[in-house]
């Protein structure tokens, strides 16, 4: 519909991760092979940590809701890349457009919760043993994982609604493999002051209150470490700790890189490597670091494998 100068948007076009013809069908086939171990990885760690008797303690609780996180993030993002490695036009409908936004916040946020609750989880574990049964119940776990998908929820909704409640008109060329709020503000109209203080702030607060509960956390884990006295055992730990804080930097990073800064600050071809890492790459890596190195999954694997129901949870 006209209005004036300018035409309504109904529908947005994806110019993808890189707009060179030649590299259309190798990035597919890259992009094809990290999504299916991201599906395959995290399926695996939610049905071991949910059937397995031996996997039923609050750790591998948070694990199974980190790995519904990670496949629904990758899931909201991967299969509508894949398509549009393989076709020409590259749109998507408006409301398509906001769908997919307020999935991916949902996850997002969701996940940068969930690592500050598994960060509290592995605290209690290692400084307070004694009281790890109590102060992590099971009714403590649903109610920190109930809270953290209510608060992503509420969060994306406002977040959505206020980058689409602005005007977009006749621009609608979306700089980006998926519908990204940095981006589609660009295109805007209008005034977008309030998305972008509303965005800076939440992202801003999110992040700096679970960096805080993780770097907390870790440090007074480290401390509790370096009072084990066997050489051996410190070793172990310390490369469990290395290995969490890895994954946990690698997101942490890309993440302020992302959304802690002003619009006017973002690159979006910068931002666009950043994003493969957080919505493709970390997914797939985070069944290995959190869970398949880990001695109790593989060996929950091998039972499920060679005999499935001795290896199911009793009801």
């Amino acid at each position: 519909m006209a209005h004036g100068n300018f035409t309504q948007v109904t529908e947005f076009i994806l110019t993808g991760v890189s707009e060179r013809p030649d590299l259309q069908i190798p990035l597919f086939f890259v992009f094809l092979v990290i999504y299916g171990l991201t599906v395959t990885g995290n399926l695996s760690i939610i049905t071991l940590t949910s059937v397995d008797s031996r996997l039923q303690t609050p750790m591998y609780f948070f694990l199974r809701h980190l790995a519904v996180v990670n496949l629904g993030n990758s899931t909201v993002i991967a299969p509508k890349m894949l398509i549009n490695f393989l076709v020409k036009k590259h749109t998507t409908s408006y409301y398509e457009c906001a769908i997919q936004l307020g999935g991916f916040l949902v996850f997002i946020v969701a996940e940068v919760l969930m690592l500050a609750v598994m960060a509290y989880d592995r605290y209690v574990a290692i400084c307070n043993p004694l009281l790890y049964m109590a102060v992590v119940s099971r009714r403590i776990c649903l109610l920190l994982v109930s809270l953290t998908y209510l608060y992503s929820f509420s969060t994306a909704v406002v977040a959505s609604s206020s980058v689409f409640s602005v005007t977009y008109c006749s621009c609608n060329i979306i700089n980006h493999f998926y519908c990204d709020i940095a981006p589609l503000l660009a295109l805007s109209c209008s005034d977008t002051s309030f998305p972008e203080t509303f965005v800076f702030i939440s992202a801003a607060t999110n992040l700096v209150f679970s960096i805080i509960v993780v770097l907390v956390s870790y440090l007074n884990i480290v401390l509790s470490i370096l009072k084990i006295r066997s050489s051996e055992g410190r070793k172990k730990a310390f490369s469990t700790c290395v290995s969490h804080m890895m994954a946990v930097s690698v997101f942490y990073g890309t993440m302020i890189f992302m959304y802690a800064q002003p619009q006017a600050n973002h690159s979006m071809d910068t931002d666009k490597v950043a994003s493969v890492f957080y919505t493709l790459v970390i997914p797939m890596l985070n069944p290995i670091i959190y869970s398949l190195r880990n001695k109790d999954v593989k060996a929950a694997l091998k039972r499920f494998l060679t005999n499935p129901c001795c290896s199911f949870k009793l009801m």
